[in-house]
């Protein structure tokens, strides 16, 4: 027998790289769910003072791990809450498993060729540069590390515009609230 879990119990993970708007995708979908929206990497951000990648620099993996596993912590007592976070933040530790017991982690996926696009049409002049555009190939390769493991709910946004994909995620989020009892 089917029965509908709590939708005011669940959260909703939202991880992966499409381009560079990935990251808003999520706050629309917030919007639309009128829900609380979480950026990890912003909090991050706001808690140490420097965006990751400077903390890393400067201050060494070590701590940035110790921040990113607090704010864990704090995401996995919320609820009813889209929670944005790296695929890199998800892959250390537990810290997949416990935000799945929180509600489904979707990623979002795209073809290189679209994001290569995208990236073209945010980069401007920069996307000239190997160097730059390495960069942001790198940070696809990491933030499609979660893609096909156990727990993870891949959705290919290839052919989808941002309304169609915000739809999908919330479609997603609605079919993960029904458990078999």
């Amino acid at each position: 027998m089917l029965s509908a879990l709590p939708l005011t119990d669940r959260n909703l993970i939202l991880t992966g790289y499409t381009g560079p708007n990935a990251p808003r995708i999520g706050q629309i979908v917030a919007e639309r769910l009128r829900l609380p929206f979480l950026n990890l990497d912003v909090q991050v951000t706001e808690r140490a003072g420097l965006p990751p990648e400077e903390v890393r620099q400067f201050y060494g993996e070590t701590r940035l791990r110790a921040i990113e596993a607090g704010l864990i912590e704090e995401a996995c007592l919320r609820r009813q809450t889209v929670i944005r976070v790296g695929a890199r933040t998800l892959l250390r530790g537990d810290h997949l498993v416990r935000l799945a017991e929180t509600g489904p982690v979707i990623c979002l996926v795209t073809t290189l060729d679209a994001v290569l696009r995208q990236l073209h049409i945010a980069m401007g002049i920069r996307y000239a540069d190997p160097n730059e555009r390495a960069i942001e190939i790198g940070e696809l390769q990491k933030e499609w590390g979660v893609r096909g493991l156990p727990g993870v709910i891949d959705l290919d946004t290839t052919y989808l515009d941002t309304e169609q994909t915000i739809e999908r995620v919330v479609s997603l989020w609605r079919e993960r609230a029904i458990v078999r009892n």
